[in-house]
């Protein structure tokens, strides 16, 4: 029996990944047809089938992110028993693995005297291209008007990455961009478009080079080296061969375009594939993904299938259409059943309060759990957050913020160690003033109530009454910590110091628990100050934890969110210093012989305090899941957040849904993306051809949204913005339309 692939295309939640690995499922249990393909014996009643062939070629499963990966793992052992090797991957993931994998192979080929290459994070990449083109950005190369200086660089960076995942040379990008007309020309200087495209272009390229002169490899780079070296190569295309036979691809229109190449390859070469496409899907679009290009899979398939009732009840069998109909064609008159009801106020903060408020009286009736509930936004930002949060946890109701990245300097914890850190090694003065002191004892002096039997006060005070209350005591609460360092500190921009508690004339004011901790912080302190000098500490990270196990963990289990900010800040420095010694490797190597070419410690510290300094969001830390699968509270998330993360929720409120952002892809829209898309007619990029892929976004969105509820929606109305502005976006008349609550 010879197997033919197969395309799976359906709505949201209509079973497609279910059928994946049913149709797997199938050809695992047939007879052994599919390891025929291996051209190996296969014996379903053999005791060596129950285990993996280690010679045997593994199966590629490509999924859309790594959250889908994991769940898409999962499923397919539990269906083929771990029978079969199977390598799963998101498309990113597999490029960065096979470039690290052949990247002798690479060498030979661009003639590369580099190391073994390291991958670079995207605030590193930030960090680091900003110093290359420092020259370049002081003359005003990369100015463009209403964007800053960070903003022009991402952008820059983020071109060579949309180019590399379309499968576009580097070399073109200035051309694609004036063909695409993306920035005004300045009235008194007709060239000014060329002439920024073309140094963007210069700079991308001169990027590259620097890169892989030294072995750092961005996700575009990683991109481009896959399908323009690799992919090529005939040694490599022989190892793709023997290695994978078979392929399952989910979410197929979350791919970038040269995801198609390597599966295009795939089957050229004698694979067997499986791959689903979701219609109401793209939700990468505007990013790298490319859906309508990876669409054409679906002729290289002789078995294809169209999916289209969903599976599990939802609001999109009876709404999905008319809800479209309705904000496409506002004229157009409708009816909403009870299932649609909305919120309306006058200003934001009251939407916010009415918001939380039906949440908490629905899970108090008994009406919904909170796990069955989301809150949705187009633009979540850090006031809704932070209000309905602490809306919903003062009544005992927990708040889970899907993917909430935010900077990681927005984190006492992580401030009171970045001045620790000042405080240790010489010449970081000027990153340390009274206030971080002040903020760094409260905290290091902060712990889990009753975690260890240190002595305290018999009376406490009324802050210290309210943090035993929520489960954490401090030893020096903010005004004993403003006192000590008024008197305790001494500032400096070589060396600061922490003053023994005998300078504080009054230390007798402070009490006995506050005493204690402060001379306990100064003993740790001065005893990591001398092995420094002694040079018996690593590096900073080994210093940083330290601090971590000696002050912040002590034993206990931390809450979820500072052990996240931790993970993320050990994380972020282990590649900050990763990519230093790498840096400094090469300075060395081509240095004179005899010539000392290293720079101080602080010198590293000080970079790196500036770059969590400037607001940087780094990347997730890993597990970037929380350990509690099934945890009981209310999904908190942005349209994007919440589309890629496939979840289904019983209730679901749509925050904001008088905003304009429902039409606009805000963030999830890079600078030019529309012109690295393989359908790009290559004329310019037109108004008119932006509203019409505005409204087919909003179109998706709108089923996918219905598709992922099966209850009830709530639209949280508010007449006025943030910023005082009325509020009239696409989703009005749905608005209008809806049942008021009562």
């Amino acid at each position: 029996m010879v197997f033919d692939s197969i395309w799976i295309s359906g709505t949201t939640r209509s079973g497609k990944t279910n059928r994946l690995v049913t149709q797997f499922s199938t050809w695992v249990q047939k007879g052994g047809e599919l390891a025929g393909l291996y051209g190996k014996p296969y014996r379903p009643n053999s005791r060596s089938s129950r285990t993996p062939n280690r010679s045997m070629p593994t199966i590629l499963v490509l999924a859309a992110n790594d959250d889908n990966r994991r769940d898409l793992t999962d499923r397919l052992a539990g269906a083929i028993q771990g029978r079969y090797p199977v390598v799963a991957k998101t498309p990113l993931g597999f490029f960065q693995d096979e470039v690290m994998l052949f990247w002798p192979l690479l060498v030979r080929r661009l003639h590369l005297a580099a190391p073994f290459p390291l991958r670079l994070r995207p605030e590193t990449e930030q960090e680091l291209a900003t110093r290359l083109w420092r020259p370049e950005l002081d003359m005003g190369s990369l100015q463009m008007r209403g964007v800053s200086e960070y903003r022009a660089i991402r952008r820059t960076l983020d071109l060579l990455q949309l180019a590399a995942a379309s499968g576009t040379p580097t070399e073109d990008i200035p051309s694609i961009l004036e063909q695409g007309s993306l920035v005004q020309e300045d009235s008194n200087n007709g060239n000014y478009s060329s002439k920024l495209y073309t140094q963007m272009g210069e700079l991308l390229l001169n990027w590259r080079s620097w890169c892989l002169e030294r072995g750092l490899l961005s996700y575009g780079i990683i991109c481009e080296l896959y399908w323009r070296e690799l992919l090529a190569d005939l040694t490599y295309q022989q190892h793709l061969q023997q290695r994978y036979q078979a392929v399952l691809a989910d979410d197929v229109d979350e791919y970038p375009a040269i995801a198609r190449y390597l599966l295009d390859l795939l089957l050229d070469l004698g694979a067997v594939g499986a791959f689903t496409y979701n219609i109401d899907g793209a939700v990468r679009l505007g990013l790298n993904a490319d859906p309508k290009y990876l669409q054409g899979l679906k002729a290289r398939c002789r078995g294809v299938e169209s999916l289209t009732q969903p599976r599990n009840s939802c609001l999109a069998d009876a709404l999905g259409e008319q809800v479209v109909e309705l904000v496409s064609e506002p004229s157009f008159f409708t009816t909403l059943p009870t299932s649609v009801q909305s919120l309306q106020t006058t200003s934001r903060a009251q939407l916010l309060r009415q918001t939380g408020e039906v949440i908490i009286q629905a899970v108090r009736d008994g009406e919904v759990q909170p796990q069955d509930i989301a809150v949705i936004a187009p633009g979540l930002d850090a006031i809704a957050r932070y209000s309905l949060t602490e809306i919903l946890t003062n009544k005992g109701i927990p708040v889970e913020s899907l993917n909430d990245q935010r900077p990681l300097i927005g984190s006492p914890t992580i401030r009171a160690l970045l001045t620790m850190l000042a405080l240790v090694y010489p010449g970081l003065g000027r990153f340390v003033d009274r206030d971080a002191v002040a903020e760094m004892l409260v905290v290091l002096s902060t712990k889990l109530e009753g975690r260890d039997g240190r002595g305290g006060e018999s009376v406490p005070t009324l802050e210290q009454e309210k943090e035993v209350e929520s489960g954490f005591k401090t030893d020096i609460d903010p005004v004993r910590a403003g006192l000590l360092t008024d008197y305790c500190y001494f500032p400096s921009p070589e060396q600061p110091e922490l003053l023994p508690v005998t300078a504080f004339p009054r230390w007798d004011r402070l009490g006995h628990r506050a005493t204690i901790a402060y001379q306990r912080i100064l003993e740790w302190v001065e005893e990591q100050r001398k092995q420094q000098e002694g040079r018996m500490i690593p590096n900073p990270m080994a210093l940083l934890d330290r601090a971590i196990q000696y002050f912040l963990w002590n034993g206990t289990n931390l809450p979820y969110e500072q052990l996240a900010a931790l993970r993320e800040l050990m994380e972020t420095a282990q590649h900050f210093w990763e990519v230093d010694a790498r840096l400094r490797q090469y300075e060395r190597s081509l240095a004179e012989p005899g010539k000392d070419t290293d720079s101080p410690p602080h010198t590293t510290i000080a970079q790196f305090i500036i770059l969590l300094r400037k607001g940087t969001i780094t990347a997730n830390p890993f597990p970037v899941r929380h350990l509690e699968p099934t945890r009981r509270a209310v999904t908190l998330a942005n349209i994007f957040q919440y589309r890629a993360s496939r979840r289904f929720h019983k209730w679901q409120f749509w925050l904001d849904a008088g905003s304009p952002l429902w039409l606009s892809g805000g963030a999830a829209t890079l600078f030019g993306a529309t012109l690295f898309l393989k359908n790009w007619s290559g004329d310019p990029w037109t108004a008119e051809e932006s509203q019409n892929a505005d409204e087919e976004r909003l179109q998706r969105i709108l089923r996918d949204l219905l598709g992922r509820v099966s209850d009830r929606v709530y639209l949280c109305y508010s007449e006025l913005a943030v910023d005082g502005q009325d509020q009239v976006g696409p989703l009005l008349p749905f608005v209008n339309a809806a049942v008021p609550v009562r």
